[in-house]
């Protein structure tokens, strides 16, 4: 994804010592992890909330289509037709 290799890394690990110190390294990099983690479930959570957005709105027209069907009365339907 980001074609990063082992030099690369070595080399920002290097420069992370000496800018940020030893002391406070562990700590930046726990919280920089957090985030990455963060990152990568809120797509997850954007897909759920996506999904059950479809799923209700199709739960509307399948409730839409029952109720029409529940409200369809053929014998008055047929009185009406026959009678002008």
């Amino acid at each position: 994804m980001l074609d990063i290799g082992w030099s690369e890394l070595l080399v920002i690990a290097i420069v992370l010592i000496v800018v940020v110190g030893p002391k406070d390294l562990p700590p930046m990099i726990r919280a920089f992890g957090k985030f990455t983690a963060n990152l990568r479930k809120m797509p997850g959570e954007y897909r759920t909330q996506f999904d059950d957005a479809l799923r209700e709105a199709d739960m509307d027209d399948v409730r839409k289509t029952i109720a029409d069907a529940q409200n369809l009365n053929p014998a008055s339907s047929l009185r009406e037709a026959l009678n002008p």
